[in-house]
């Protein structure tokens, strides 16, 4: 008889605590509003845009070939720029060799238009061959891809030797193409390995060639992708030894990120 009553006693309590339980109530969370994820500060900075009829850069950028001089350029030695320059347009001087920005860049936006001379000869990679290389290290090939085939990832619009471009949206010899980059400089570890590798995407004439591509490492002629650690590094814009009739650069500016 008293283990029953101690059997119901204690199913009292158990009733008792699980309605003290139901009962007692917590703050509701509070009502959102449109506010509560708004935020106004800090403010982008305000850059006017280039003009397209006037081929005009950016407030912010950094005009690096305006038609007028390479005063901004230095050949591979460091002594000056020997391409020439003439009518606002910039024509790679075979004999001189390779130009580099003298300023140095991480993560850019650039923009650079070129041309391939009407009536041009050669074929594959002789035609009109060029490169622009990031930070002194990777490849965006220039090359005249107009009816002209060659292998796919050494083709205009690729990562050289790398990564072939998306579709091919060149056009015809005496046309200008224009080139946006859009590159993210590589993280490197202690031990010279990449923490991440670089990043690029490229537009050439309105159309996406390369989409946020990762760069395997040094864009080699010969070999296979490379890792060096580096710093900031130079634009280069490559005077290839190819017969063909030498390309042209205009209107090149670059915005640091």
């Amino acid at each position: 008889m008293q283990k029953l009553f101690l059997l119901c006693l204690t199913a009292a309590m158990m009733v008792g605590t699980t309605a003290n339980a139901q009962e007692k109530k917590y703050p509701e969370p509070e009502k959102m509003s449109p506010g509560m994820s708004e935020y106004w500060t800090p403010q982008p900075k305000v850059v006017t845009p280039g003009s397209i009829t006037t081929n005009t850069a950016p407030s912010d950028a950094i005009v690096l070939f305006d038609g007028k001089d390479l005063s901004k350029w230095e050949n591979s030695k460091g002594e000056a720029a020997g391409w020439d320059v003439r009518q606002g347009v910039v024509t790679v001087n075979k004999k001189a060799g390779d130009i580099r920005t003298k300023e140095t860049f991480g993560s850019f936006q650039l923009h650079i238009e070129w041309s391939v001379p009407r009536g041009i000869h050669g074929s594959s990679q002789a035609r009109g061959n060029s490169g622009i290389f990031l930070q002194g290290k990777y490849e965006v090939q220039v090359l005249d891809n107009y009816q002209n085939e060659t292998y796919v990832n050494g083709m205009v619009g690729s990562i050289y030797k790398q990564t072939p471009p998306l579709v091919n949206p060149m056009r015809k010899p005496g046309e200008w193409n224009v080139y946006d980059i859009i590159y993210t400089a590589p993280v490197f570890k202690e031990d010279g390995t990449y923490l991440y590798h670089p990043r690029v995407t490229v537009i050439l004439n309105g159309v996406v060639v390369q989409n946020n591509t990762e760069i395997l490492g040094t864009t080699e002629y010969i070999g296979f992708p490379r890792t060096v650690k580096h710093e900031e590094g130079p634009i280069v814009l490559q005077s290839h030894g190819d017969p063909s009739e030498p390309i042209s650069f205009r209107n090149i500016w670059i915005r640091k990120m």
